[in-house]
C-alpha cells in the first residue's frame, strides 16, 4: 500500500468507516425518542418485520393476479395486519409497500394506544405508568411498555383493580365506593 498524501490523510481524520452507517439517519433516534422506546432491539425488531412484510408481499405481487394462490394470501396478509392494527380498512397491497412502517408497530405499542385512549397526556407518562404496574389488557397486569395492543385487546385496556389512579381518577369522578375501599 502506498503512502497516503497529507490532504488524504485529512480526509480519513474527518469520515469514521467503522460506525458510518449507524450515523447515516436519524429516523431511528427520531422513532425511539417519539414512542419512547428504552431499548433499541425493539426497534430494530420492527424493522427486520416491515422488511419482511414488505418482501412478501413484493413476492405475492410477482405472481400472475388472477393465481388463486396469490388471492387467498394477499388477503390472508391484509387480515392479519388490519387486526393487529397495521392498516385501516380496504387497504391494498401496494399500500402495505407504501404506508407500512416501524412507526405504525410503534404505534400499537401500550404507552402510545393508551394516549389514544386518554389514559395518560403523554407517552412517556404512560411508559411509567405501564412500567409501575398501574395498567392491565384484560385480566393480566401488564409491565412491559413493548406489548403490542391489537385491535380486539384495545378494548380490554383498563387500570389494575388496586392502583392509586384508579381510586384518584374516580374520586375526581364522585365514583368512588366505599366498598373498594375494603
Amino acid at each position: 500500500m502506498r503512502q497516503l498524501k497529507y490532504h488524504e490523510q485529512k480526509l480519513l481524520k474527518k469520515h469514521d468507516f467503522i460506525q458510518w452507517k449507524s450515523d447515516a439517519g436519524m429516523r431511528e433516534i427520531k422513532i425511539m425518542r417519539r414512542y419512547h422506546i428504552q431499548d433499541r432491539d425493539d426497534y430494530h425488531k420492527y424493522n427486520k418485520l416491515v422488511g419482511r412484510i414488505h418482501h412478501l408481499a413484493l413476492r405475492l405481487s410477482t405472481l400472475p393476479a388472477q393465481d388463486p394462490f396469490r388471492v387467498k394470501h394477499e388477503d390472508s396478509l391484509l387480515g392479519k395486519l388490519y387486526d393487529m392494527g397495521l392498516i385501516n380498512t380496504g387497504a391494498k397491497m401496494s399500500d402495505i409497500t407504501n404506508n407500512l412502517n416501524v412507526s405504525a408497530f410503534c404505534r400499537r405499542r401500550l404507552p402510545v394506544v393508551m394516549v389514544r385512549l386518554r389514559m395518560a397526556q403523554t407517552v412517556g407518562q404512560a411508559v411509567k405508568y405501564v412500567e409501575q404496574g398501574h395498567v392491565r389488557v384484560g385480566p393480566d397486569t401488564i409491565t412491559d411498555p413493548a406489548f403490542a395492543v391489537t385491535r380486539n385487546m384495545e378494548d380490554f385496556v383498563t387500570w389494575v383493580d388496586t392502583s392509586k389512579l384508579k381510586r384518584t381518577i374516580a374520586k375526581y369522578n364522585d365514583e368512588l365506593d366505599d366498598f373498594d375501599l375494603l
